[in-house]
């Protein structure tokens, strides 16, 4: 929906410009922005400064004594929760919009800048400015594909929008709080997701097709944190795929782009609250990072519930495979060397005996920084000195990955 009368659209997605040519991007919007020169100094994949970004939105940089921290940034609690009254339509129970939706209620910002799907593709994310609390309900669920976030917000700006809420990913929250400070706003609040991989949407429903013989009839698609990936279709089936059986050898080789491979925030570290589910074994995982996400997740009152995490299993052996996996790979997707007939063995065995819990999330973040340092290292050694954060470092040395001269 588009609309030139101020505040006349609950949710309103204005043109935008072409995206600019740019090496490792991964299309936050801001080279679509009247200065897409200001890439230079916004993008995580050029010289990002997580330390000093992390240190200016939580008040201090993560401390590797504080227990996950390394792992996850800087943090106040986590907490694995559910709403009560799970709203339809969500990709878990809906914290994340319902969030954006007592935002606007409670008069807290003008507007949300979040994903809507697509009119002509479910799938596909298509950048929106809801104003009004009932249009969050359109922006439930997953879209895979690049989304420039940041191209909405001149518009926002020059409909007079003082108070906003960002829903993004890493590298759009990144460039996000790079900027921030130019954007002339009195009021900013940041509602992270976590990502590891995208893809574009045309590579997303190839994916499809491999995991379905009708891949329009799916509706919704999950990894879940028991290894293992939901389907749900339109007659209200549903398909459970162990990660071990997906067909990821008949994707091609760049179907994950050198950017998501190359990433280094996992965990959104740089959002005042982040909403994932890797720590959350069947839940949503939760880590409210600063003042600001305290007050985020107080919005939703009486309607979560929260408990401690759990953790459970060792994620070494399976993150030591991973290593083993990546570093043998030609570039591509890592190599799956185990035999057909011991994937559905071991599919039904991960769940019971793989890290479950926050033990899952360390070893994805354990994962994430070995797929940096080796892909950089394979595909642009002179990136590696700016790219990759001393955190990261910290992480990979545990399995043997140090610092060669130059990086």
């Amino acid at each position: 929906m588009d609309t030139t009368t101020e505040h006349a659209a609950t949710v309103w997605a204005p043109d935008i410009a072409a995206a600019a040519p740019r090496e490792l991007c991964t299309d936050c919007g801001i080279s679509r922005s009247s200065d897409p020169k200001r890439c230079g100094h916004a993008c995580q994949f050029i010289k990002p400064r997580y330390a000093d970004l992390e240190a200016r939105v939580h008040g201090r940089a993560r401390d590797p004594a504080r227990p996950d921290e390394l792992h996850f940034g800087p943090f106040r609690r986590m907490v694995r929760a559910r709403l009560a009254d799970p709203k339809p339509g969500a990709q878990w129970t809906g914290i994340t919009t319902t969030i954006g939706e007592r935002l606007l209620e409670t008069g807290a910002v003008d507007a949300v800048l979040t994903m809507a799907p697509d009119p002509d593709d479910a799938w596909r994310p298509k950048p929106v400015i809801v104003t009004r609390a009932e249009g969050m309900a359109h922006c439930r669920g997953m879209r895979m594909g690049y989304a420039p976030l940041l191209a909405l917000l001149e518009p926002a700006r020059a409909r007079g929008f003082k108070r906003l809420a960002v829903i993004g990913i890493p590298c759009q929250v990144y460039a996000l709080r790079e900027l921030e400070s130019e954007l002339g706003l009195e009021r900013l609040y940041v509602i992270g997701t976590p990502c590891s991989d995208n893809t574009t949407t045309e590579n997303f429903h190839t994916f499809l097709a491999l995991l379905s013989e009708d891949p329009s009839t799916i509706t919704y698609l999950e990894f879940r944190a028991d290894y293992h990936v939901e389907l749900r279709f339109i007659d209200g089936r549903r398909k459970e795929i162990p990660f071990l059986m997906l067909p990821l050898s008949k994707l091609p080789p760049d179907f994950f782009p050198m950017t998501c491979r190359t990433c280094v925030d996992y965990t959104n570290v740089l959002a005042d609250i982040t909403v994932g589910y890797m720590g959350g074994e069947g839940q949503q995982w939760l880590l409210v990072r600063n003042e600001r996400g305290e007050e985020l997740l107080s919005l939703l009152g009486d309607r979560i519930i929260t408990e401690a995490p759990g953790t459970r299993g060792n994620r070494t052996s399976p993150v030591k495979g991973f290593l083993k996996n990546v570093e043998l790979a030609a570039g591509g997707l890592p190599l799956r060397s185990m035999p057909n007939w011991l994937r559905p063995i071991m599919g039904w065995l991960m769940p019971k005996i793989g890290p479950r819990g926050l033990e899952f999330a360390r070893a994805r973040v354990e994962m994430k920084a070995i797929e940096t340092v080796l892909h950089l290292r394979r595909a642009h050694p002179r990136r590696m000195k700016t790219m990759i954060p001393d955190h990261v470092w910290q992480l990979v040395e545990r399995y043997g990955l140090t610092k060669a001269p130059g990086e």
